[in-house]
């Protein structure tokens, strides 16, 4: 597979909603995640794919999600990048809010081996 092919099938996996799926079909064993700030709930950085499965599994179990945006990628060479807006409630405080980030992914041998996302 391209990195074209990568990341459309990541996006198309992400408007599903079937992120676990894209950890288990896109993502290398050794993924490299890197969040843009610690957070109480996981370290900035993640090595490996069970962190980052425990990272995800724990959004999906604590954020219900209203709705949002995903874009199409941009591609560049090895790595590509989607542009995500969400609306979410914190199941635990009850706080609505919108969220937007842009990830930026690197992909060797038809697999995800890095994630960076930016925020504010």
């Amino acid at each position: 597979m391209s990195t074209t092919d990568v990341a459309k099938k990541l996006v198309e996996f992400c408007r599903q909603g079937k992120n676990l799926d894209a950890l288990e079909k896109l993502y290398s064993k050794d993924i490299q995640s890197i969040e843009a700030v610690d957070m109480p709930e996981a370290p900035r950085e993640i090595k490996g794919l069970e962190g980052v499965r425990k990272k995800n599994q724990w959004w999906l179990d604590n954020m219900e999600y209203h709705g949002g945006s995903v874009s199409e990628p941009m591609v560049h060479g090895d790595r590509f990048t989607v542009h995500y807006n969400y609306d979410v409630t914190n199941k635990k405080t009850g706080k609505r809010s919108k969220m937007e980030e842009i990830a930026l992914y690197t992909v060797k041998d038809d697999k995800i081996v890095k994630e960076e996302f930016f925020y504010q």
